[in-house]
């Protein structure tokens, strides 16, 4: 399914949505919401979209299948097949909506987490399984389908996004570039950086926060005084607070800030207030930091449980479509687990090459110096 080319025209009046007036000026964060946690469907003054219920049900199936991914990864690190794994429960509307907003043409530079939008970029989810078995560096040619290797260093994305869209800027081209990161990472001076170079060189970027409330343990009240979307106004570009768990919401406001890019209007902040509602990774065990009532409070606002629930009232999906979803689920699940196993180990020697063009005796030397350090083993065992 492809959302990107729906015109987000005025929505058709119906029964079934309810009218938000505009909330007048606050100190509070001002959310985008058109889906409410209850599955209603509401409208919002400034990003108004109408989408048919084949692409509601294509974002539905997008959110669910990239949970089962998700679901069966956590389950592979824990039977030894994956040395480690960082889960998106609980934002697959943020990663779902934010990517099936952008164009072909985009370019999108992700953090190690953005399972979601890697989907929608049309990345076989088993590629993105190499590195954290420890087989390759990434498993995918990023210009195949204008996704980044996913990148462990924490706000460095960014810088490159940057970069990248003033690249884009130059060349003429009408595309945007978005860059993924979290709340913890808009702690870096890397970030810093990219917001300043961006708005001084007004290059076609978004910058997508998903503020999941949580940099491993430490809350975001402790790494910012003023919601993340306001800091976007000390460097002359807008911001905008949506919520996280409404896919139509991200799908929305992802779209317009891209398309403002698209029209040399210069960067957005997007910060898609979501919840990890799982660990930081399978290293990580959140019962040690924050309360089990904090989660239960979230799991009622759960991304794929709203849109189901909207779904069904407005009578745009019946049981048979969910019943083969679970199947297409299952089979999912199966296939990752049979690929994961069957990827087969590098060569221990590959290490040493392409590090220099003509060679290097230094690399020569300690290739030598592995090479007798294997063979100390096959000794041993004699």
């Amino acid at each position: 399914m492809t959302v990107e080319s729906t015109a987000a025209s005025k929505p058709r009046r119906s029964s079934k949505r309810v009218s938000a007036a505009k909330k007048p000026q606050s100190s509070e964060p001002q959310l985008v919401q058109l889906l409410t946690p209850e599955g209603e469907r509401v409208e919002h003054p400034d990003y108004e979209i109408d989408l048919t219920p084949d692409e509601l049900r294509g974002l539905y199936r997008d959110m669910v299948l990239t949970r089962r991914f998700d679901a069966e990864a956590t389950a592979l690190q824990r039977q030894g097949e994956l040395g480690l794994w960082a889960s998106l429960l609980g934002q697959e509307a943020a990663q779902i909506g934010s990517g099936r907003a952008l164009r072909d043409d985009d370019y999108v530079f992700p953090t190690y987490r953005e399972h979601g939008v890697a989907w929608c970029r049309g990345v076989d989810p088993t590629n993105l399984l190499g590195m954290f078995r420890g087989v390759n560096h990434g498993g995918w040619d990023p210009t195949t389908n204008n996704f980044h290797l996913y990148t462990i260093v924490i706000g460095s994305q960014t810088l490159h996004a940057t970069g990248y869209a003033m690249g884009v800027a130059k060349d003429g081209a009408d595309s945007a570039v978005i860059a993924y990161f979290g709340d913890g990472a808009s702690s870096q001076g890397d970030v810093a950086e990219s917001f300043t170079f961006s708005a001084v060189y007004n290059a076609p970027v978004v910058f997508f926060c998903q503020n999941n409330q949580w940099a491993i343990s430490e809350p975001t009240e402790k790494q910012t005084r003023v919601p993340l979307y306001q800091r976007a106004q000390g460097y002359g570009f807008p911001g905008v607070r949506v919520d996280g768990n409404d896919v139509l919401a991200c799908l929305a406001v992802t779209r317009s800030a891209l398309e403002r890019a698209r029209r040399g209007e210069g960067p957005t902040l997007v910060e898609a207030f979501t919840y990890r509602m799982g660990a930081h990774t399978t290293s990580d065990d959140p019962t040690k930091y924050r309360a089990d009532e904090e989660r239960q409070a979230w799991e009622a606002k759960d991304p794929i449980l709203r849109l189901r629930t909207y779904l069904e009232n407005a009578g745009h999906a019946d049981e048979a479509f969910f019943t083969s979803l679970e199947e297409e689920s299952e089979t999912l699940g199966k296939r990752v687990r049979e690929a994961v196993r069957a990827m087969p180990d590098p060569d221990h020697l590959a290490i040493f090459e392409n590090v220099y063009a003509d060679g290097h005796a230094l690399v020569d030397e300690e290739r030598a110096q592995f090479l007798a350090y294997q063979a100390s083993f096959a000794e041993e065992g004699n």
